[in-house]
């Protein structure tokens, strides 16, 4: 059992930053609350199925049975400290995925036996990937009926490009599994199944008629890692396997899996508590601390230079805001320390606001409860209370030695709808509570309709939707009318085209003056505008580009005639006048949105729609249905692949075509089938439907504008 301490050990080579990461019902919850209880965290077990687990503590994870919100937890093992969070394995809450592996050094993916590298688990093993965080894989659920260990390794290697290798192997699949081959310590171990807190755990030698499967396990291992490394590869080389001590074998493991060259693969049965200890043995023994990771990288918030910060204790204190929540009391701000070490009294400074900071409360996060510490170092996770104007993604940095670190990056939503109080009374408060989930919730966005005056909400899917506007009515206690959810529609200009502006207005008092040309070029790979300054010789004073640039951004997110922003535009100004009296902010500011507007009348806007990459998994007997079905929505079926009793189908498909899927899904199957959506791009709406989506979005917006009069 674990060696518990209130405090973290003070080496950071002690310390082990991971979370847990998956596909919805893979099992992560699951196996996060009994590395609670094997931890000494918690005494007794929280299971997901009857709505008690501890790292679900929200009542819409309790009553829906699924992560919603990434969960921090602190725990110890074998004199390490471990900071664990759980993240959501549903799409819609990718971001709490993405800024999660921002701030942690490891992570274990839970794959289930049977589902094995389900369509989720891509999505968050690629988001790992981009922040090149090491990782061990845990294949769960080796209990259940249609199990496959064999089958995990080899989706992971052809499905995730990943590089894994066995460490665990099961002892039996299914029904038959009893325990796992050790294959680092080459050793067996048995878990008593009728003892239901797991606390029984043996270690024999490996059953004679497992010998010959442990070496041809062992043999492949030595064989993967002696290709990443010398020492292994002398000692191997100079006897059989028994050569290779321990101690090499484990550090060399460890080196390749901090390389990201290999992924140590281990097995059990959450549920039945196989495994679980184990699994925490490898991530001590395998995962890095924070000392493992070369310098953190940021830039100087000024010079734009690229500067390096030493993951020491004694550089100048670094942290990364990676995720808000709004409370009563004031924000509750967690921060990744990558350097330095703060206190109560620590003055940080944020570079984005250039405002400084006076840190109140600094916390130890347990779930849903709290734990005052007087410190904390570089490597910790931690909470602070009373941070204001401190968003997801800010960096918080010692005032003498300024960085920005880099940011989380966020999808735009797909999903809008419209949304009012139900009591005019309670406008103000409904302001104050969707712009407090939405400083909490990097993809909840919230807007107004310029054409309309309706206040809109975006989001990454119909449940992301139905979840956050949940909240606004329980935990902020403001009653809502919500309509339909719609597409967010986006649209680009039709063509390059060059536009010469001028706004001159004389009235008799202080007149405006402003003339600016740009030339206005589509490009897809841009994500909103880019503005690009080509004048020579100060034809237009450089005080006076902030606000033209500011009218040409303000322009576009109006979005022409049919009120959807255009995105994707290069904004190259070539050339402009100015006048010693006339001109001003206000003039120039003005001659922006003139700009956008000529651009739009002489070349026009393509209507794009968001393209979603889905996974359909069906029984067998049932994909044909499901096929033409995802044919009358305009899907494009990219790959079908069969295992066992279960059909899988992937493609892409319009947002648009998939409101309401869920319940059409069901039927088709008789309840059996699931999916997964997932943002992809943007693309072109067919010309056909692009008339009628314009028709239709011209007649909402008069009968909205008529209501209004």
């Amino acid at each position: 059992m674990s060696t518990i301490s209130n405090r973290h050990p003070a080496a950071a080579s002690k310390r082990r930053n991971f979370g847990i990461i998956a596909h919805v019902d893979a099992g992560k919850t699951t196996v996060s609350e009994r590395i609670l209880f094997f931890t000494g965290v918690t005494h007794r077990m929280g299971e997901v199925h009857d709505g008690e687990a501890t790292m679900d503590f929200l009542e819409e994870e309790r009553k829906r049975g699924i992560t919603i919100t990434a969960a921090a937890i602190t725990c110890h093992w074998k004199e390490h400290a471990l900071n664990l969070i759980d993240t959501p394995g549903h799409i819609d809450f990718t971001a709490e995925v993405e800024r999660s592996l921002r701030a942690l050094d490891g992570a274990v993916g839970v794959f289930c036996a049977v589902g094995g590298v389900e369509p989720q688990s891509e999505t968050v093993w690629r988001q790992a990937d981009r922040y090149g965080v090491p990782r061990l894989a845990f294949v769960n659920k080796m209990d259940r009926v249609g199990a496959d260990f064999v089958s995990v390794g080899l989706a992971m290697r052809n499905r995730l490009n990943a590089r894994p290798v066995a460490i665990n192997v099961p002892l039996g699949e299914g029904p038959d599994f009893r325990g796992i081959l050790d294959v680092v310590e080459e050793c067996a171990w048995f878990f008593d199944p009728d003892e239901r807190q797991g606390a029984r755990l043996r270690r024999e030698p490996v059953p004679p008629g497992e010998q010959e499967r442990m070496q041809r396990w062992r043999t492949l291992l030595f064989e993967k890692l002696a290709n990443q490394d010398e020492a292994v590869m002398e000692a191997y080389l100079a006897g059989d396997s028994g050569g290779v001590p321990l101690p090499l074998l484990k550090q060399a493991l460890r080196r390749a899996t901090l390389a990201g060259a290999m992924t140590p693969v281990l097995c059990g049965a959450a549920l039945r508590n196989a495994g679980v200890r184990l699994l925490l043995d490898a991530v001590v023994d395998y995962l890095p601390a924070p000392e493992d990771y070369p310098p953190v990288e940021g830039r100087d918030p000024k010079t734009g230079e690229v500067l390096l910060r030493a993951r020491l204790v004694n550089a100048p204190t670094t942290a990364l805001a990676f995720k808000t929540v709004s409370e009563p009391s004031g924000d509750l701000t967690f921060l990744r320390v990558y350097s330095g070490s703060l206190d109560a009294d620590t003055h940080l400074l944020n570079p984005r606001t250039g405002r400084e900071h006076r840190l109140g409360r600094i916390l130890r996060i347990h779930a849903n409860r709290r734990e005052g510490i007087e410190k904390a170092e570089a490597g910790d996770i931690i909470g602070v209370l009373g941070l204001k104007e401190v968003a997801t993604g800010d960096t918080l940095c010692e005032p003498r030695a300024p960085i920005a670190l880099e940011a989380p990056v966020f999808p735009e939503p797909v999903v809008v709808c419209a949304v009012e109080p139900a009591k005019t009374v309670d406008r103000d408060k409904l302001a104050r509570a969707l712009s407090r989930v939405a400083h909490e919730d990097p993809t909840f966005r919230r807007f107004a309709d310029a054409a309309t005056g309706e206040t809109l909400v975006g989001g990454m899917g119909e449940l992301h939707l139905e979840i956050s506007l949940n909240r606004i009515r329980t935990d902020f206690k403001v009653e809502i009318l919500t309509g339909p959810p719609q597409v967010a529609y986006r649209q680009m200009l039709g063509r390059e085209v060059t536009i010469a502006a001028r706004h001159i207005k004389q009235t008799g008092g202080a007149g405006q003056y402003a003339v600016a040309e740009f030339t206005f070029t589509p490009d897809a790979s841009v994500e909103g505008l880019e503005f690009a300054n080509e004048i020579v010789g100060g034809a237009i004073p450089k005080e006076f580009i902030p606000p033209l640039e500011r009218g040409v951004r303000e322009e576009l997110a109006l979005g022409g005639d049919l009120r959807f922003s255009i995105v994707g535009l290069v904004a190259r100004l070539t050339d402009g006048k100015a006048h010693d009296v006339d001109s001003s902010d206000r003039a120039f500011n003005a001659c922006g949105k003139l700009a956008v507007r000529l651009a739009i009348e002489a070349a026009g806007l393509t209507l794009l729609e968001p393209i979603l990459k889905f996974n359909v998994i069906v029984p067998t007997g049932q994909q044909g249905a499901v096929l033409g079905d995802l044919a009358n929505r305009r899907a494009a079926v990219e790959g079908f692949e069969t295992r066992g009793e279960r059909a899988t189908i992937h493609g892409i498909v319009p947002a648009a075509s998939m409101f309401a899927y869920n319940s059409t899904l069901l039927g088709l199957t008789q309840g059996a089938g699931i999916f997964t959506l997932e943002p992809c791009r943007f693309a072109r709406v067919p010309e056909s439907i692009a008339d009628r989506v314009r028709v239709e979005r011209r007649e909402n917006l008069a009968a909205k504008a008529a209501r209004r009069a």
